[in-house]
């Protein structure tokens, strides 16, 4: 009798599609994991899967950073961890090339990892903008290592102001924060760390909170368009009334040397710049042969296929995906989408391996939640339109809900907790950028501040 051979599962990706997916797979394919008749392997640069709705809190430092992330060895335990970047899909030959962690380092050369059913599930990157100084001047707010940057960075900032209190012209820039792009990643970041911002300031005797800057600049007519106009209008003038400048139908034309140059013909200097003007599909898609549409994305069926393609699928941000409840549209790229994909790819897969059907995804978009800083926020549920504490309430108990794990939504909740009865912390650990400036001074090399 021959013997059979493992069916090789290959996940690209570890993110909400990849790691939802994959923990999916092991509880449908329990006995077949079991047996070593199938085998689940996740690729990803990370050991772990960020949830990006919790990242404005962890930059304000209401969570701790690890605590907003999964450990994809530990929720995937009966799949396959491999870290490192894949460089190309050829689906032609039914396989990925991998460039392993260390590979930069060690000289670890690219290797090739052979697939029976391949996801593809590599999410977004930001979309950026040929503005002159952007690459030099902006950051993402896309992952928790950002997050913590930017949460060290806007500190650091009020202790340059604290340190220079006869020089106008640094503290200006010091004390201005300007964040482009306002969809829910730049409202909630703006506003949490604004709100952070302003506590920090009772413990910095020479800086009045009213000193600061912060502006968000958008170049449509509207912010927050998954929440509908009503509630878009709302916080937008929430924020104005905390002294937030709003500019929408403007433009980022310029940034070089930290010197922000407006479509509406204003110019300052600012020592932060956020960009969260969009998303754009991942571009290893673009290295690969997969039917692409106008836009980058691979092209999805309903039933979560690549189009024309044998054991192949896509979901997430960097796929084309059929909206079944809106005739001629795509399933948005957010969270609420992704993990729900998840739940279906894995079944179909599933229905695949036992000669079942497919089912396609379907989902009815339910609404969106938005927090704005501490017992502040904006909410659209089911058309249920809640501003204030009752959103922000909202927000904090349905994501803790969609977090993976018992022990991470355990210890947030003890976070938030905590929280209740103590002040955040203002410590700025802008060091853990530049870990090794210590002991370079050491070795006689000199470093500014």
């Amino acid at each position: 009798m021959p013997i059979q051979r493992t069916k090789q599962i290959v996940i690209v990706g570890g993110g909400y599609v990849g790691m939802y997916t994959a923990l999916r797979l092991q509880k449908r394919l329990r006995g077949e994991l079991r047996r070593g008749e199938v085998a689940v392997t996740v690729i990803d640069p990370q050991s772990y899967m960020t949830y990006q709705p919790f990242l404005p809190e962890a930059a304000a430092g209401n969570l701790e950073p690890r605590h907003v992330v999964a450990p994809l060895r530990k929720v995937l335990n009966r799949c396959r961890i491999v870290n490192g970047f894949v460089t190309r899909i050829d689906s032609a030959s039914r396989r990925v090339t991998l460039r392993p962690a260390g590979a930069h380092t060690a000289g670890v050369p690219e290797r090739e990892v052979e697939y029976d059913m391949l996801v593809i599930s590599l999410g977004s990157i930001s979309r950026t903008l040929p503005i002159p100084g952007l690459a030099e001047s902006g950051i993402g707010f896309k992952t928790v290592e950002e997050a913590i940057f930017l949460r060290n960075h806007v500190l650091h900032q009020l202790d340059i102001a604290a340190s220079n209190p006869d020089n106008e012209t640094v503290r200006r820039r010091a004390l201005t924060f300007v964040f482009v792009g306002a969809g829910f990643a730049g409202v909630e970041a703006m506003a949490e760390l604004e709100d952070m911002a302003r506590d920090a300031c009772k413990w910095y005797p020479t800086i009045d909170e009213k000193e600061m800057r912060w502006m968000m600049v958008e170049a449509t007519d509207r912010i927050l368009p998954e929440v509908g106009p009503e509630m878009g209008r709302w916080t937008a003038e929430a924020l104005r009334r905390r002294g937030i400048e709003v500019k929408m139908n403007t433009l980022l034309k310029s940034a070089e040397k930290r010197r922000m140059v407006l479509s509406d013909g204003e110019e300052f200097e600012a020592g932060t710049l956020v960009w969260t003007a969009g998303v754009k599909p991942h571009p290893v898609v673009r290295e690969s042969d997969l039917p692409l549409d106008d836009k980058g994305r691979i092209k999805a069926t309903a039933e979560l296929t690549v189009e024309g393609l044998d054991g192949v699928y896509a979901a997430g941000d960097n796929a084309a995906v059929p909206d079944l409840t809106d005739t001629g549209d795509f399933t948005a790229p957010n969270a609420q989408h992704a993990v729900r994909q998840a739940k279906r790819l894995a079944d179909n897969i599933v229905a695949d391996l036992r000669g079942k059907p497919r089912k396609p995804y379907v989902h009815a978009y339910v609404g969106s939640v938005a927090g704005l800083g501490l017992h502040k926020g904006v909410a659209n549920v089911y058309g249920l339109k809640l501003r204030g504490l009752p959103a922000w309430f909202m927000h904090r108990t349905y994501h803790l809900s969609r977090m993976p794990t018992v022990n991470r939504k355990f210890r947030i909740t003890m976070d938030w907790t905590l929280s209740a009865f103590f002040r955040r912390e203002i410590v700025s650990l802008g060091e853990l950028e530049w870990p090794r400036q210590e002991f370079e001074l050491a070795a006689g090399r000199k470093h500014d501040i």
